[in-house]
């Protein structure tokens, strides 16, 4: 049986084999978006001859800004652009990527929730937050190549990112994460927010936010079994870190989330109709003092708060 053959048999996926350049570890740069974007991290694996990104930006002109960065880093091309989970501050800029040339790669799971985590959120920042109109708001741009489990890539200088889908609803309705071996970096989407409070508001699922905690600890236990404790996490906000610290630190934040808000909510009776989210970040940065993004609890947390 064919190599290609075999890991078609297993449910991965292989492109681009170029073979492995032991001598070349390639670089991985950080674009970070401002508040409007939601502070949304790219990352750009070059290898030294091509590019993999990792998500695309909430718009189309911030996923220009971090094409634009990474020209004052490489002039070499994006070949992949990988989605992490379908949120629109990592798909919304797909387009973007793809006029440069890049191929556009999700997990099967992504591609099948992608198109109501779309509808939802248009109606919202449309009809509610009135910050686009129909014409205006992103439209929607689809996968060029897909993976059930497992998908391995490696570039034309031999730089080789290893992808795995978690196929269970915790941060998002699914999760893909990118494993670096050369530069041993692990990216993990939104499943981490290290030293920053977390967007809260959990799956998007039958049009409605469904926050499921231990869902999310579950992937962030499996990471902790899978990947080495050295590995340097990145997640799709906050810094850094390596996962022996970072994991752990994660699943605290979680279950001090849920503590908190259980708490809170006792003070307003247990009315959920009475929550005021501006009081509630403010007990969430005074938990946690030296985290950034604080106006990630006053906005996304509505989803962990129904979840109570």
């Amino acid at each position: 049986m064919q190599v290609q053959q075999f890991l078609a048999f297993l449910g991965l996926c292989f492109l681009s084999f170029n073979g492995l350049n032991a001598q070349n570890k390639g670089q991985l740069f950080v674009f970070e978006s401002d508040a409007n974007g939601f502070n949304t991290k790219t990352f750009f694996y070059d290898d030294g001859k091509e590019v993999v990104a990792f998500d695309a930006q909430f718009t189309n002109a911030t996923a220009q800004q971090a094409l634009d960065f990474l020209k004052t880093k490489t002039n070499n091309p994006v070949k992949y652009l990988v989605i992490s989970h379908p949120n629109p501050d990592k798909f919304n800029g797909i387009a973007t990527f793809k006029q440069v040339g890049a191929k556009v790669i999700m997990s099967n799971a992504s591609v099948q929730n992608i198109a109501a985590v779309h509808n939802y959120k248009k109606y919202y920042f449309v009809e509610i937050a009135k910050m686009f109109s129909n014409e205006t708001y992103p439209a929607l741009s689809l996968a060029d190549s897909t993976f059930q489990e497992n998908c391995a890539l490696t570039l034309a200088n031999g730089g080789k990112v290893v992808l795995k889908e978690i196929n269970q609803s915790g941060v998002s309705t699914n999760l893909t994460v990118a494993h670096i071996p050369a530069l041993k970096s692990l990216l993990v989407g939104d499943l981490v927010h290290h030293k920053a409070h977390a967007w809260l508001e959990g799956a998007i699922i039958n049009n409605a936010a469904t926050f499921n905690a231990q869902n999310w600890i579950n992937s962030l236990q499996l990471l902790q079994k899978n990947y080495p404790q050295h590995t340097t996490v990145y997640g799709g906000r906050g810094v850094s870190g390596k996962l022996s610290a970072v994991i752990p630190a994660q699943i605290k934040y979680l279950k001090d989330a849920q503590d908190i808000t259980k708490a809170y909510l006792q003070t307003v009776g247990n009315d959920k109709n009475k929550v005021d989210y501006k009081k509630l970040q403010a007990i969430f940065e005074q938990k946690y003092p030296q985290y950034q993004l604080g106006y990630m609890i006053a906005y996304g947390a509505y989803g962990l708060v129904a979840s109570l």
